[in-house]
C-alpha cells in the first residue's frame, strides 16, 4: 500500500522529469552551423540516430528519450517526412520536430548558361551533384538556359528533360508571337537562327540587329558567311576550337559551313537563351548586310560593303595601331 509520502515522491519525481524533459525539448541544440541533412526513410528511431550523428540533437540517452517522447506526445501536428531537410544552427528539439515535419525540402540549383552545344549540356548535367543516372545527350538546341533547382537524388535523365521541356514551350510562345513575315517555316528554323545570333554576341542590344542581317541576307539570297557555323561543323559541338579559323576551314564542306551554302544550317549549334529567341521573332529594322567586330566588345554594321571594308579596315588599324 503507498504511502502518502511515496505517493508525493512520486508525483515530485514525474514533476521534476517533466520539467527537465521541457528544458530539454526547448534548450537551444549542439548544431553549430546551418546544415543540410538528409533524414532517411525508416521508423522514429532510424531519423533519431541520424539527428543524432549529425549533431542536430545531443547525442545521449536522456535527450533521445526526450524526442522520441515528443515525437509521440505530438503526433497530432503532423507526419515525419524523410527528405533532405535544412536545420539552423542550434535548433532545440521543438524546432527540429517542426521542421522534420513542415519544413521544404533542400532544393540545390544548377544553371545551363546561353550558348552551350548539346555535347556540354549533357556534361554540365552529368557532373552537377546529388543527381542519379546517367544524361543521355539531347538533341541539339533543345534545352532551355537558365536556372533549375532540384532535389537530392532526382533522376539527371528526367532534369534533362524539364529543360527540354522548357525550351518547346519557350519556342511555341515566341513562336506564336513572331513578326509577321518573316521568312521562315518552322519553329525549328527559329530556333536555328537563334543559335546563331547567340554565337555570333554576347551584346543583348546588338541581338535584333544581327538578327535582321541575317534576314536580309536570306531574302537576297546571300550566304550567311557566320564563323560560328563553321567552329560547329570542326568541332560538332565538342570542346571549343582552340585558335582561328584558317581559310582552309571556310571551305571546309560541311551542310553546316555557312561560307559555302545558302540558307540556314540544317540545325541548331547551341542551345539560345530566350532573349536570342525573341531577337530571332522581333528583328530590328533596317537595310544592314554586313556586321564586324568593332574591338569594344560590340560591332559595327553596314548596308553596303563598302561601308563593310571600312569597318574591317577600321578593326584591323586598331589591332595593329595603325
Amino acid at each position: 500500500m503507498w504511502s502518502g509520502g511515496g505517493v508525493i515522491s512520486l508525483f515530485a519525481g514525474m514533476g521534476l522529469a517533466a520539467f527537465l524533459g521541457w528544458q530539454s525539448y526547448t534548450r537551444p541544440g549542439p548544431l553549430s552551423t546551418d546544415q543540410d541533412i538528409v533524414v532517411p526513410h525508416g521508423n522514429y528511431t532510424s531519423t533519431l540516430n541520424a539527428l543524432q550523428n549529425a549533431g542536430v540533437i545531443p547525442n545521449t540517452w536522456w535527450n533521445g528519450r526526450v524526442f522520441l517522447s515528443a515525437v509521440a506526445l505530438t503526433r497530432q501536428n503532423g507526419q515525419i517526412h524523410a527528405a533532405e531537410l535544412s536545420f539552423p544552427a542550434h535548433a532545440s528539439i521543438a524546432q527540429t520536430l517542426w521542421i522534420l515535419r513542415h519544413g521544404k525540402p533542400v532544393q540545390h540549383k544548377l544553371t545551363i548558361p546561353e550558348g552551350l552545344t548539346a555535347w556540354q549540356v549533357q556534361a554540365l548535367i552529368q557532373a552537377a551533384p546529388f543527381l542519379t543516372g546517367e544524361t543521355p545527350l539531347p538533341e541539339e538546341g533543345s534545352t532551355l538556359p537558365q536556372t533549375y533547382t532540384y532535389l537530392r537524388n532526382s533522376s539527371r535523365k528526367e532534369l534533362l528533360a524539364h529543360t527540354q521541356a522548357g525550351m518547346t514551350q519557350a519556342l511555341r510562345q515566341i513562336w506564336d508571337a513572331r513578326e509577321n513575315g518573316l521568312p521562315l517555316a518552322s519553329q525549328q528554323e527559329l530556333l536555328t537562327l537563334a543559335s546563331l545570333i547567340e554565337k555570333e554576341t554576347g551584346q543583348p542590344g546588338e541581338r535584333p540587329a544581327i538578327a535582321r542581317v541575317f534576314y536580309n541576307r536570306l531574302q537576297k539570297g546571300m550566304r550567311l558567311q557566320t564563323d560560328p557555323t563553321v567552329i560547329y561543323a570542326l568541332t560538332q559541338g565538342k570542346p571549343p576550337l582552340d585558335r582561328a579559323l584558317t581559310h582552309a576551314d571556310l571551305q571546309a564542306p560541311s551542310p553546316y559551313n555557312t561560307y559555302l551554302n545558302t540558307g540556314l544550317p540544317p540545325g541548331p549549334i547551341c542551345s539560345p537563351g530566350a532573349a536570342a529567341l525573341q531577337a530571332a521573332a522581333h528583328p530590328a529594322k533596317g537595310d544592314m548586310l554586313y556586321f564586324v567586330a568593332s574591338g569594344a566588345g560590340g560591332h559595327n554594321f553596314a548596308a553596303t560593303l563598302v561601308d563593310h571594308n571600312h569597318n574591317v579596315s577600321l578593326l584591323r588599324k586598331q589591332k595593329t595601331g595603325h
